[in-house]
């Protein structure tokens, strides 16, 4: 008789503004089992990358149509290679990561309580008021019409999918899509300071055979 050790993911975003305790997003994500499977291998075999690096923002997953109805996209979880709709910004939520500049509101936190088979993965990201800015190096320009607020303007920007993506050898904003979720548009405007929760819960199980 063999065991046999699965492995369950699955994920939570829950987005909200800091100062007024608003909730803004409250649901669950998509997780990308290609990808995560190839980077819990690599980290188990302790190799320097693959591990969690940074929150991506895009504005490209929701569709509204000239009645002003609203249509989600679906997830991108299913090719190795994929990505957000329209990838705009990304923050780097690693700890001991020199480009992430405030380690206390970008993190990376574990939640395990012994006897239990789950543990907790909890992102924290945050956008401060003037997040995103014109002249921030992670945050992509192209493509933006310069005549909206989508990031044209220190502090604004409208988001509507997340994903998280792994550390890469090739630098920054190259690793892989480990997570996607698409929700309503979300105004991060200039006043305004967001906080990101992002859970992902680790569950393992037997089964013999």
């Amino acid at each position: 008789m063999k065991s046999n050790l699965n492995i369950n993911m699955h994920g939570h975003v829950k987005i909200f503004d800091v100062d007024t305790g608003e909730i803004l997003v409250d649901k669950p994500n998509k997780i990308h089992a290609e990808n995560m499977s190839r980077c819990i291998a690599t980290a188990l075999s302790n190799k320097d990358y693959f591990t969690l690096y940074e929150m991506h923002f895009g504005n490209d997953g929701t569709i509204i149509d000239a009645q002003g109805n609203l249509t989600y996209r679906e997830p991108k979880v299913t090719f190795a290679n994929d990505d957000l709709y329209n990838d705009k910004f990304f923050k780097n939520i690693d700890t001991l990561d020199s480009d992430n500049t405030d380690t206390s509101a970008n993190k990376i936190d574990i939640a395990y309580t012994d006897g239990n088979a789950f543990t907790d993965i909890i992102i924290t990201c945050t956008l401060n008021y003037d997040e995103p800015m014109q002249s921030d190096s992670n945050f992509n320009l192209a493509g933006v019409d310069q005549n909206t607020t989508d990031g044209t303007t220190d502090g604004n920007f409208v988001f509507d999918e997340l994903g998280l993506k792994s550390k890469s050898a090739d630098g920054r904003n190259q690793g892989l899509l480990l997570s996607h979720v698409v929700f309503h548009p979300v105004q991060k405007s200039a006043n305004r300071k967001i906080q990101i929760l992002y859970t992902i819960k680790v569950r393992t199980n037997y089964t013999a055979s």
